[in-house]
């Protein structure tokens, strides 16, 4: 019978890496043993070929459980994978306007948006101004207006067109 002393992880105190001096332990299958000594409870995990691994190290009494460590670590490591795959990783994209924007440019970037907005990306809508343009903030204030009331029924509005040195900035989020 071989017997795993090798250090598998820094996550969990395992088998002679346990230093109190009594434990409560849990079982293979799950029941409670109850309070016993640490080194009842080690040769418990070594009549069943199985590790000691302290789960509750804050505990008074450390809980232990008597378990296959390596199996528990891979499936734990599959469970990350699993949420890994299936988080959603929210860009934050920008569209340009300009204050004398045309009609067929702003359609143009409004089906940007849209588009944007229905991926589940975030958008950051900007007017840019230039050279004497910053006079008439208000006319940027209207483009963007326009946009809020177009998208409303895809989007909220996660911050409200603010001016910002040369930009006036406005950022929409997608509905859940």
């Amino acid at each position: 019978m071989t017997w795993r002393w090798t250090v598998i992880s820094k996550d969990h105190m395992i088998n002679d890496e346990i230093r109190a001096k009594e434990v409560r332990l849990v079982g293979a299958e799950g029941e409670q043993i109850g309070i016993t000594p640490i080194r009842e409870a080690l040769q418990m995990a070594i009549d069943l070929n199985l590790d000691l691994v302290n789960v509750a190290p804050q505990a008074k009494p450390p809980v232990c459980r008597i378990m296959d460590y390596g199996k528990f670590r891979y499936e734990q490591q599959k469970k990350d994978k699993e949420a890994r795959k299936n988080q959603k990783i929210v860009d934050i994209k920008e569209v340009w306007f300009r204050s004398n924007i045309e009609e067929h440019d702003y359609q143009t970037k409004l089906r940007n948006v849209v588009k944007f907005l229905k991926e589940g990306d975030k958008v950051k809508c900007s007017v840019r101004y230039r050279g004497r343009e910053i006079a008439h903030a208000a006319i940027g204030q209207r483009i963007l207006e326009r946009v809020k009331v177009e998208v409303e029924e895809l989007c909220t509005i996660e911050r409200q067109p603010k001016l910002e040195g040369r930009s006036m900035i406005m950022i929409l989020a997608p509905k859940a």
